[in-house]
């Protein structure tokens, strides 16, 4: 099984040292890309300091940041150009447990699409603050109502895609780019009946650095749900 984790950074020096080396002790035969956004911390140098002794270790260095969707996209035609079966999305804060890898990859064997998900058995969130948790699970009831998607963590972002379903997707037609670009990849794989299974994760809020949510995101997922739910309609997706 010829695995890749995809970890998109901007300004991730604090986590670095500690993610590469967490992730790939899991399995010897997970790789890992790393896609950074030209982060003036030195994330990138770092990385390839790592890579003189890693060969599992990856790096796609972008000019400036230019989002979460696009840098998860250029993810995934370095893994399908290269041939592996599951690509992986994960953070780099710790916010998901790279414990959990073996787990979604063993899941993945008998479906398309795995995601970690915080709410699909009860509420497992750490230390976040109550406005915050409120937020996120009442946008992703908001998600599964106006999309009649049944994913109860629609806006997760610790998954496995197997690469049939990655195949099956057009790039180019992708119309998100923050946080809502993971909903938009469940729901063109949902509406390709492609099979989806959610595994219980803790989700514990990063360790280190700062988080990249903002209130143009949140408008972007606000929005995007309803166009998403129209071009279905439409028979565009």
């Amino acid at each position: 099984m010829h695995s890749l984790v995809i970890i998109p950074t901007y300004n991730e020096i604090e986590n670095i040292h500690e993610i590469i080396p967490a992730v790939l002790e899991q399995d010897g035969q997970l790789e890992l890309l790393i896609v950074d956004d030209n982060s003036p911390d030195g994330t990138a140098l770092a990385v390839k300091e790592i890579q003189k002794h890693e060969k599992r270790v990856h790096l796609i260095e972008r000019p400036g940041k230019l989002g979460l969707g696009s840098a998860y996209l250029s993810g995934f035609k370095f893994g399908l150009d290269m041939g592996y079966e599951y690509i992986f999305e994960m953070d780099a804060d710790f916010s998901h447990d790279p414990q959990m890898l073996p787990v979604l990859l063993k899941t993945a064997q008998h479906n398309d699409l795995v995601i970690g998900s915080r709410y699909v058995k009860g509420i497992n969130v750490v230390n976040w603050p109550l406005s915050r948790l409120i937020l996120s699970w009442g946008a992703s009831m908001y998600v599964r109502i106006i999309t009649g998607m049944p994913v109860k963590d629609p806006t997760g972002g610790f998954k496995c895609f197997h690469r049939r379903v990655l195949e099956s997707i057009n790039f180019d037609e992708i119309l998100s780019d923050g946080y809502s670009f993971q909903v938009e990849m469940n729901y063109r794989t949902w509406c390709k009946k492609y099979k989806i299974e959610e595994v219980p994760i803790v989700f514990t809020d990063r360790r280190e650095g700062q988080s990249k949510m903002s209130k143009k995101i949140i408008r972007e997922a606000i929005f995007m749900v309803w166009k998403l739910r129209i071009m279905r309609l439409l028979k565009k997706i």
